[in-house]
């Protein structure tokens, strides 16, 4: 088990070329984190509202997973990103997080973005709603996308199943105080759960960007504006050991 896990959060857009996009997983897996986030949709773009994404759908060893997997191996890392999955229905495949390297794991995105005037369902197929965690360099780590940070259930569930970690892959859209909703947001996950929170968002202009680490009280540990970047973290284990004996909620609960 490490004291500590090192992070590195990508807050890269993704393209309409699926190709162009695989060719940036070498860099994004470079050596020097144990755990590498990219964003949701990583793969291939969602491209306008309301796009048919099936043709773009891969199978969870296709050639973006494959290279995910390449790229993780290569850099001695675990490496988080998003695809569209093939699904029974061919024509709405499923919003899926792919875990490749050092652990691997694969997540299907259970709340769709039925929301702000958007209908994600009507392209996309949820995912069942059991959680994922996967352990990441002796951490725990869950799995969440995007719309799924609006659900305090799925976070909880998570954290019940051993989370120490949870890692939100986002393409979060623009609009009237959603930058305020996703900090916001992020931070009650993580003060809630007293647990480390990591959001990787595409940037701007079509997303908002703002990627961020929280540690387990709500404080920052890093964090980015809207413009393409990448942020570093070191997650330390004593911190989170001493914020569930400060705030020791998860042990205080009645249900």
């Amino acid at each position: 088990m490490s004291d500590r896990l090192r992070v590195r959060v990508h807050q890269w857009g993704s393209g309409l070329d699926p190709a162009a996009n695989r060719e940036r997983l070498d860099a994004a897996a470079s050596a020097g984190a144990d755990l590498v986030v990219l964003p949701e949709a990583f793969a291939r773009d969602f491209g306008e509202a309301g796009s048919d994404v099936s043709a773009f759908a891969e199978p969870l060893d296709g050639p973006f997973a494959r290279e995910v997997s390449r790229a993780a191996d290569a850099g001695g890392c675990a490496v988080v990103a998003g695809m569209f999955e093939v699904s029974d229905d061919a024509a709405r495949p499923y919003n899926t997080l792919v875990v490749g390297g050092s652990a691997r794991a694969a997540y299907r995105k259970i709340h769709l973005y039925d929301s702000f005037g958007y209908r994600e369902s009507d392209r996309l197929t949820g995912g069942a709603t059991e959680p994922v965690v996967v352990e990441v360099a002796g951490w725990q780590v869950g799995l969440m996308t995007c719309y799924d940070l609006r659900f305090p259930e799925l976070a909880r569930r998570l954290v019940d199943a051993g989370a120490e970690v949870l890692v939100v892959p986002s393409a979060w859209l623009p609009g009237d105080r959603k930058v305020e909703h996703w900090r916001t947001l992020l931070a009650a996950r993580a003060i809630e759960n007293t647990c480390f929170v990591v959001g990787a968002g595409q940037p701007e202009p079509r997303y908002v960007g703002h990627s961020a680490v929280l540690g387990p009280l709500g404080e920052v540990l890093a964090e980015a504006d809207g413009a393409e970047t990448t942020l570093e973290a070191s997650l330390d284990r004593a911190s989170l050991v001493a914020a569930r004996r400060t705030n020791p909620s998860l042990a205080n609960r009645r249900l």
